[in-house]
């Protein structure tokens, strides 16, 4: 943990070293990821969920949607790579979609009953892969040929950090 509201968990960060323990845990954190969302959220009036968890940022609620949002992006990648040689895949405008009216007026619980089941898919697609196919790769026009194993390290960080812009404003308002 860090003092940063931005990144209270770190920025993240990949050596490029990869075994299959350190692989199992990140897609068992990408399995906890709902429910410590969910548990992190759990309790939070509606201005409690609009509350931005900086100055500056998202609220709450925001991103309780963004999750949800990004790993569906991150879910399709993963089946893009499993499926294509080494596919393009598109950026999006995390920013702009969360302020769409949907990110910003949407009870959290469909976005957290969303992400119960996209993980549930993704975890079983995860558990089912050979060593060689996390050495599959995309192409991202921002951050170059992306190998399987980096994304899943990614996503595993992204989920924590995430929850942690929750808790640690939990901690912070005494809420």
């Amino acid at each position: 943990m860090t003092d940063d509201l931005r990144y209270p968990v770190g920025q993240f960060s990949f050596d490029g070293e990869m075994n299959a323990e350190k692989r199992r845990a990140f897609v068992v954190e990408i399995a906890d990821a709902p429910r410590k969302l969910r548990e992190a959220v759990e309790g939070l009036s509606p201005e409690q969920l609009d509350t931005p968890y900086r100055p500056g940022g998202w609220t709450v609620r925001q991103v309780v949607h963004h999750v949800p949002d990004s790993h569906l992006n991150s879910y399709v990648r993963f089946k893009l790579a499993l499926t294509e040689d080494e596919p393009a895949i598109r950026t999006y405008h995390e920013d702009r979609w969360a302020e769409l009216p949907d990110s910003r007026a949407t009870p959290t619980k469909v976005s957290l009953a969303l992400l119960d089941a996209l993980h549930e898919r993704w975890v079983i697609l995860l558990r089912s892969l050979e060593e060689a196919d996390f050495k599959r790769t995309f192409s991202h026009p921002d951050w170059g040929i992306v190998p399987l194993d980096k994304a899943v390290a990614l996503y595993a960080w992204h989920g924590r950090h995430h929850v942690a812009h929750v808790t640690r404003l939990r901690e912070r308002m005494g809420w």
